[in-house]
């Protein structure tokens, strides 16, 4: 790929999340979204990771070809499932070894998926907590961790999941990412409640684009995360306008990061789905640009 360089007044500064495909069909997708964004020069992209290691490979194949085939700098995501600390820590030792210097910590969803009760084993990492210790003593990793702006469904309050991300940052996270949400009020109050608490590492929101109302509605609700009246009225009677729904969607979450930045917010998290259409305009219109590739450059200044 490309050396590609971004411009932006804007002042901010974004970092895309993509998921391992499943298929040929889906990789070429993926590559294409990669490409489509790269020119956004992204702080880093981060790289999902299955349940119990069920797309362990593909994860990693996807970090290698971003370290040898592109200018980006990977994320590689970390969990706690079905797998013994040693499986886990030669995993660790695997990315380092290919180049790796940042992780996203999770303890991940069970293993009967998200909103099932969640089984640690005897051998293994009993939580991100744990993770993050463990990383910490493999090498000096930059290390970012989940944070839940509307708490974790699994934590009976606030006061207990904002300890478990104290206690996160004590072990040596370095960076919060938060789960999406859609009311900026929601994201402001819990940043406030972490600071309170002594937590001064960067909190950078989780921003969904909507791709398809009902779906991100079902997931909100098996995670905990609310959808406003006022938004769900928004996409009302576009279940079959698939057009006019990306404009909405674009729309809306261009104003939703805009304000963010009005509230001192610049960092921010995409997950892209691999999805790159949507998330490159509302780049563009945050005021994102890109200069063409080099190659493209050379071309033009002959012709």
């Amino acid at each position: 790929m490309s050396q590609i360089n971004a411009l932006s007044n804007s002042g901010i500064r974004v970092s895309f999340e993509f998921f391992p495909p499943k298929s040929e069909k889906m990789e070429e997708t993926l590559w294409r979204s990669i490409e489509r964004l790269a020119p956004m020069q992204p702080k880093f992209v981060s790289v999902t990771y299955g349940a119990g290691g069920s797309t362990r490979e593909r994860t990693h194949h996807t970090i290698e070809r971003i370290l040898t085939e592109t200018s980006l700098v990977p994320a590689a995501h970390l969990t706690c499932v079905d797998a013994s600390r040693s499986e886990v820590d030669e995993v660790v030792r695997q990315y380092r070894d290919t180049g790796v210097k940042h992780f996203v910590a999770l303890r991940g969803d069970s293993q009967a998926g998200v909103g099932g009760a969640y089984v640690a084993r005897e051998d293994g990492y009993r939580n991100a907590v744990e993770l993050v210790a463990g990383l910490r003593a493999i090498d000096d990793f930059e290390i970012s961790v989940s944070a839940y702006p509307e708490k974790h469904p699994e934590s009976p309050d606030f006061a207990t999941d904002i300890d478990l991300l104290k206690r996160k940052v004590d072990n040596g996270a370095t960076r919060a990412i938060t789960q999406f949400f859609f009311d900026n009020d929601v994201f402001e109050r819990y940043v406030e409640r972490v600071r309170k608490a002594g937590i001064y590492i960067p909190i950078v929101p989780g921003i969904a684009p909507i791709h398809d109302f009902t779906k991100i509605a079902r997931f909100a609700s098996a995670t905990g995360a609310s959808i406003p009246a006022w938004l769900a009225a928004r996409f009302e009677g576009l279940e079959e306008d698939p057009q006019t729904r990306s404009h909405v969607s674009a729309a809306f979450c261009a104003e939703q990061v805009l304000d963010l930045t009005r509230r001192g917010i610049s960092d921010f998290h995409f997950y892209t789905m691999n999805r790159a259409d949507l998330v490159y305009s509302i780049c563009h219109i945050l005021g994102l640009r890109a200069t063409a590739p080099a190659s493209l450059q050379a071309k033009a200044a002959a012709a």
